[in-house]
């Protein structure tokens, strides 16, 4: 067998100024040209009739030109890692995925690009033919009855489906139903969106042999004041609930709804629907699964999905269609109201569509089996490879879906050096810190790789051959490992505690004011 080589890496080093450190009283960037003098003639500036619109002070905009603006900028890309110029398998549940570069063209197509979001809807019947058209993907693939593309992120589609749970429960006079269940291992935010909109929180403690929750406890659990049920499945180990159907039926036999927390659904597009497992309400991320970059509230969308039954509570405007025209609708009555401001995303809206069109049925399907295929064989391989791992769920290995919650705990009996001595060191080979997992950690020294479909067999190899040479110099040479990274941008990276605190958050600066505020 042929002998996996790892790569030379050192990252740029630039230690980069603020770009309003680059500040130069009087260079532009670029010149706003004056009105013609025939427009002056007509409207005067333009400037002058903006009234009382106009600022009271300067923006306070850096004056960099532009060489040294594209300098900047540059140097930060390159002291960056993100999946164009690193394996993204370390990111288990963020599906870092490649991102085709013809859909990055299309989405700046001038037609999508220079919509207003106040045109017409006469005017931009193309962009709205887009979001119905890829209405009736999700819709197929979900097994649902209609979808919103308006939550800006999967935890906004989180919170829209806890604030539809109370819109319908409340629409149904069942005032008493206040708590939510879900479980440990499903995404925090499943209980923190629904806390917030008022819900009691019922968690359910992973089996201690399968890490899934336990059906008797569940029972237990449920109660006349149940409202809906949150569950992550495959849960954010990577475990697939095969009684996941057993669960939404339960739920609904004492009127509550059943919801699905489908951010990560990589391993079952094509194969398995939410509307089949009895789902009511769910969402999917297209910044993950359908291929835009990774979200964090920025690129993404939490396309939200529901039944017929709870379409009426759908946030608005919803995107329709009467046979000759589509058309915006925002005469809801029972709407959740606006989430989001005009249409949301649309760019992760086309890029969606893109990738589904591009790959039809059968390349979807093909996606999602070698996605499941990659991570059976990457889990085996770090198992058989990497010294001082382990697995601690005892299940099926058809189970494993996407991801599996992987352990360095014997490592760290061995050596005093755990996960995050291997993530500092992993740097220094160009590969980007491995996800751990959500708070709490009921698995020990634990890391969560996820091989999606975009990697092939030799990228998986070589991530196998890093981690192992970064265990053996766990065992061999530990200095270089504590001391680790040392080819990184920054040798001595800034790290915020786990378990933060209101004293952390002083690490952070959020904005330039309060950046001279703290660091300077």
């Amino acid at each position: 067998m042929q002998k996996v080589k790892i790569r030379d890496f050192h990252q740029a080093r630039w230690n980069e100024p603020i770009v309003m450190e680059l500040n130069i009283p009087g260079e532009r960037g670029v010149l706003i040209p004056k009105a013609d003098k025939e427009i002056k003639n007509e409207i005067g500036d333009g400037v002058s009739n903006l009234k009382s619109l106009k600022r009271k002070s300067e923006l306070g905009l850096p004056e960099v030109n532009q060489a040294r603006l594209v300098r900047h900028y540059i140097r930060l890309t390159q002291e960056c890692m993100g999946s164009d110029n690193t394996l993204g398998i370390s990111q288990g549940t963020c599906t870092l995925k490649y991102n085709p570069k013809i859909n990055e063209f299309l989405v700046k197509h001038p037609g999508l690009l220079d919509v207003h979001p106040l045109q017409d809807d006469d005017t931009m019947q193309g962009v709205l033919e887009i979001y119905y058209k890829t209405e009736q993907i999700m819709k197929e693939l979900a097994g649902m009855d209609k979808f919103s593309f308006l939550p800006g992120a999967g935890g906004q589609a989180i919170y829209s489906n806890a604030v539809i749970v109370k819109k319908y429960q409340e629409y149904k006079k069942n005032t008493h139903k206040n708590e939510i269940i879900t479980t440990l291992h499903s995404h925090p935010v499943d209980a923190a969106a629904s806390s917030t909109v008022g819900y009691k929180i019922i968690t359910l403690m992973p089996n201690d042999e399968t890490g899934l929750p336990d059906w008797n406890e569940y029972q237990a659990a449920l109660s006349e004041k149940t409202a809906a049920i949150f569950i992550t499945n495959p849960e954010d180990t990577g475990i697939f609930n095969k009684r996941i159907d057993e669960y939404t039926k339960a739920a609904h036999d004492i009127g509550a709804l059943s919801v699905y927390d489908q951010a990560n659904a990589n391993a079952l597009i094509g194969i398995a629907r939410a509307g089949e497992a009895g789902f009511d309400l769910m969402h999917f991320n297209l910044h993950k699964t359908f291929s835009s970059p990774h979200g964090a509230d920025g690129p993404g969308c939490g396309a939200l999905g529901c039944s017929d039954e709870l379409a009426k509570f759908l946030p608005k405007p919803t995107v329709e269609f009467n046979g000759s025209k589509y058309y915006l609708d925002y005469d809801r009555e029972h709407s959740i109201g606006y989430i989001k401001q005009f249409l949301g995303n649309t760019a992760a809206v086309l890029r969606a569509y893109l990738w589904c069109m591009n790959l039809g049925e059968e390349g979807l399907r093909q996606a999602a089996t070698i996605s499941v295929l990659n991570n059976q064989y990457m889990t085996k391989e770090i198992l058989d490879k990497v010294p001082g791992t382990s697995i601690h769920y005892n299940v099926d290995a058809e189970q494993r879906m996407e991801q599996t919650r992987l352990s360095f705990d014997k490592l760290f009996e061995q050596t005093g050096l755990g996960i995050m001595d291997v993530n500092n060191r992993l740097i220094d080979y160009g590969i980007s810190e491995l996800w751990m997992s959500h708070h709490p950690f009921t698995v020990p020294e634990p890391f969560t790789p996820e091989p999606c479909e975009s990697y092939n067999k030799e990228d998986i190899d070589y991530y196998v051959e890093v981690l192992r040479k970064i265990a053996n110099e766990c065992k061999n040479t530990p200095d270089i490992v504590k001391n680790a990274p040392h080819k990184a941008s920054k040798h001595s990276p800034v790290r915020i505690p786990l378990h933060s605190t209101e004293e952390d958050f002083k690490h952070l600066a959020t904005t330039w004011r309060a950046y001279i505020k703290r660091f300077k």
